[in-house]
């Protein structure tokens, strides 16, 4: 995704960023949370398993997505910091160029291939102003709304745990528990399909339908490989 051009406030930069994290984004977040509780449920046996195997694989879930969830926001972070660097070396690309030609092909570069195709030679000329009226910092920073970012990307992929290991909370038997957490995983799963398939423009319900088929087929490869 190319990167967009920033906005400005008092004629400083700042990053245009809509949501703290898109739904694309949150989907995905979710899903990963809810493939790595699976691989842990999965690989209970009902047949043998009692109340401390139910107890550690509940710890090994939950513990398991805590570190994850860490993770993906560190690289979350990592992600916010590389593209407000893209942003910066554009800002200075734009205000260096040394033919205002140059600097509308710079413009255009950044931009989706449609918009920029519709855009004339004027329209670009008064981007180009706009640009050299700004500020750019010294160098690129994170800030509040990526901190943010960050937290709802922990919050996603540890919270996703919850829904599935429920089931194990409140039931006794294992056999019982065990498929009611894998029919909460696959409402789960054909949901977060079906909001994919409205983001996309396909029928939510057949994107539904192949997320389950996808996350039931990650889940078996992650646990055939060891996972």
């Amino acid at each position: 995704m190319p990167p967009t051009l920033p906005s400005t406030t008092s004629g400083e930069v700042t990053s245009v960023r809509k949501h703290v994290l898109d739904p694309a984004e949150r989907i995905a977040e979710v899903l990963f949370g809810l493939i790595m509780v699976l691989t842990f449920t999965g690989s209970l046996s009902v047949a043998e398993a009692g109340r401390d195997d139910v107890r550690a694989m509940l710890v090994g879930a939950l513990g398991c997505n805590v570190a994850w969830g860490i993770i993906d926001a560190v690289l979350y972070l990592m992600g916010c910091l590389a593209e407000r660097g893209r942003h910066l070396a554009i800002y200075r690309a734009v205000l260096q160029a040394p033919s205002p030609q140059q600097a509308h092909r710079v413009i255009a570069d950044v931009l989706p291939p449609a918009l920029a195709s519709a855009l004339q030679t004027p329209e670009l000329e008064r981007m180009r102003h706009a640009l050299l009226k700004l500020q750019p910092p010294d160098q690129a920073r994170l800030d509040s709304s990526d901190w943010r970012g960050a937290f709802g990307v922990f919050l996603l992929v540890f919270l996703s745990t919850f829904p599935v290991a429920v089931p194990f909370m409140i039931l006794q038997t294992t056999t019982v528990a065990l498929r009611a957490s894998n029919g909460v995983a696959i409402v789960m799963l054909f949901a977060a399909g079906a909001a994919y398939g409205r983001i996309v423009g396909r029928r939510p319900w057949v994107l539904g339908i192949a997320m389950v088929a996808l996350g039931a087929a990650l889940v078996a490869l992650t646990i055939a490989l060891g996972g």
